[in-house]
């Protein structure tokens, strides 16, 4: 086994994920490499020094550039705001350090292009934090859907729904402000990936893109809260997108359905260690949804319990995450989701904002 020095931008909500998934994953998963939490940097040197002893790294930065510019750190995982993920990737690709970055890619489609040229430039691994297209569940759907269980699919409806911004009377934040950071940008590429890794590429997008509350505590908002997607997939299924942060009463309605000649599959990350499987099969009377309890036949399960239907949670999809990146270093071998699927991602994005500002289908080879 062999010490690799990460360095981590972001010391907040994903921050924290991201240093325990990497303090973890060589015990959970035996990795031939082992992290060694070298660095951290927050958005001030007091917030670095705080993150640092809270989380066991060995040392704290004044700024981004002089933690990836460090001899000793070798990967860099960025978990900052969207605005800076475009410098911190070039300089580190520059330098020929692997990175990961937390979804969506960048600030802007353009951002995204530039990062993924970048990524591909240099030859060095490259991962983007799609974490919930990783459950066992949704892993075990994938494989249902690539054995033909349910025949061949003909329907996708996705939606990605949660109500953390459903009051506008309290006070504005960083959220109502920027496109990037309204629902199409935060929430919805989460389930435009699932979509892709499931059904597969798309090609078509009609968009309606809503600001429902335009105030906020008192200052014009200038971003989406919801939106509505018709997609076109590149192998001819159809589908419906949906995305809110006004959904009140959805905590993380991140779900999906899924319609084939054979049978359906309906999962919801409320309920993440469940899949719902129908199939054709056996007398009408008895048809219908049963309920598979993920446990150590589905993907990854077994390196986290031994025990069916004792579940795993969020912080399990990080440590995945985790080992992913760190297989993609060690063997040279890209592993997905890369900067290509982030790119990919961002522009069904900017389609569903032309589509919804031109009232028009548009194709993604616009984009």
């Amino acid at each position: 086994m062999a010490e690799i020095g990460i360095g981590l931008i972001g010391g907040g909500y994903m921050g924290k994920a991201h240093a325990v998934a990497m303090s973890a994953v060589g015990a959970v998963f035996n990795t031939a490499l082992r992290p060694r939490l070298e660095m951290i940097c927050g958005s001030s040197p007091e917030s670095s020094e705080r993150y640092r002893a809270a989380y066991g790294f060995s040392r704290a930065a004044d700024d981004w550039q002089s933690l990836v510019e460090d001899p000793a750190v070798d990967a860099v995982i960025i978990a900052s705001p969207q605005s800076t993920h475009r410098d911190i990737a070039l300089k580190s690709f520059a330098r020929k350090k692997p990175v990961f970055c937390e979804k969506p890619l960048g600030f802007s489609l353009d951002d995204a292009k530039a990062m993924t040229e970048a990524a591909e430039a240099s030859g060095c691994a490259n991962m983007v934090g799609f974490n919930y297209i990783r459950t066992p569940a949704s892993r075990y759907a994938r494989d249902l859907i690539s054995s033909g269980r349910i025949g061949d699919v003909t329907w996708f409806r996705g939606e990605h729904t949660e109500d953390f911004y459903a009051d506008s009377t309290a006070p504005a934040t960083w959220r109502s402000f920027g496109e990037a950071n309204g629902t199409v940008g935060d929430l919805a590429p989460h389930m435009i990936n699932a979509a892709r890794a499931l059904i597969g590429p798309i090609t078509e997008v009609m968009a309606d893109v809503m600001t429902v509350h335009s105030q906020r505590g008192g200052k014009q908002a200038t971003n989406d809260d919801q939106a509505q997607m018709m997609v076109r997939f590149e192998n001819g299924v159809s589908g419906h997108l949906f995305f809110s942060r006004i959904a009140m009463g959805r905590k993380m309605g991140y779900a999906y359905e899924i319609h084939g000649t054979k049978g359906a599959i309906r999962f919801d990350q409320e309920d993440q260690n469940a899949l719902w499987l129908y199939t054709a099969e056996g007398p009408e009377a008895e048809r219908g949804f049963r309920k598979i309890l993920t446990g150590p036949a589905h993907p990854d399960y077994l390196a986290f319990c031994q025990g069916p239907g004792h579940g795993t949670g969020y912080q399990d999809q990080i440590i995945i995450e985790a080992r992913d990146f760190l297989s993609a270093i060690e063997t040279g071998e890209a592993v997905w989701p890369t900067f290509r699927e982030g790119l990919e991602v961002s522009r069904v994005c900017a389609a569903a904002h032309e589509s919804s500002a031109s009232k028009s289908w548009q194709s993604l080879t616009n984009f």
